[in-house]
């Protein structure tokens, strides 16, 4: 197919992250007006004051709830990142073929549009060229930090309000609570992409970079 060369404006040229990044803070507000709402009607009937819509975003019922998300999200994306390499399905749009070198495997080579790290090689080359699982890695660790942190903090919020001892952060992780909430989001995730890797076998999306051409065999994989 030829490429287009009219030029297109700054919104289609980068719609996607606009449109995503846009339903992201959408749905972060709305997440913070009706958790704040929760929380308030939860900690009332504990008998505890409620919350300013302020001091609510940095409660520990909206950092766990926010970074409980996160942390999934950033897991799943490191894993798949990384597992993408070297398993492969047959027949799945998400997989590389079996058997065959494609370019992402090609050794980097130095070039005038080439990233500075390649320019540069050495260590920070060998740094780059994992960078995009590192970060997702990085992520995750610190979304996992800040969902403990956040649950914690809620969990001993509700323990002031039943009149109960505090929890401190040991003793906290030998509770089910925090992995409750940990592997309900996990698992979410792994059947997520279980999904996208198996339906794009046989399901097509006309247009879709995650989908095969409409008119591709079944047994063709996708990368």
């Amino acid at each position: 197919m030829e490429k287009q060369t009219t030029s297109h404006s700054y919104f289609y040229r980068n719609s996607l992250t606009i449109v995503f990044t846009t339903l992201f803070l959408i749905t972060l507000f709305a997440q913070a007006i009706t958790g704040w709402h929760q929380n308030n009607t939860e900690m009332q009937e504990l008998g505890a004051s409620a919350l300013s819509f302020k001091t609510y975003l940095f409660s520990g019922h909206f950092i766990s709830a926010t970074f409980e998300n996160f942390e999934s999200e950033f897991l799943q994306m490191a894993l798949y990142v990384l597992l993408t390499i070297g398993l492969r399905q047959k027949g799945s749009a998400e997989s590389k073929k079996i058997g065959e070198l494609e370019d992402v495997d090609r050794e980097p080579k130095p070039g005038k549009n080439a990233p500075w790290p390649v320019k540069k090689g050495g260590w920070i080359l060998k740094l780059y060229s994992m960078s995009l699982s590192i970060c997702f890695a990085i992520l995750f660790l610190f979304s996992w930090a800040m969902h403990f942190y956040g649950s914690l903090e809620s969990h001993n919020a509700e323990q002031v309000a039943k009149h109960l001892p505090l929890d401190n952060m040991l003793s906290y992780l030998g509770q089910s609570e925090f992995w409750f909430e940990t592997f309900q989001n996990w698992q979410s995730e792994f059947l997520s992409v279980a999904s996208i890797v198996f339906l794009t076998i046989y399901l097509r999306q006309k247009g879709s970079p995650e989908s095969k051409p409409v008119d591709a065999p079944h047994m063709e994989t996708g990368k």
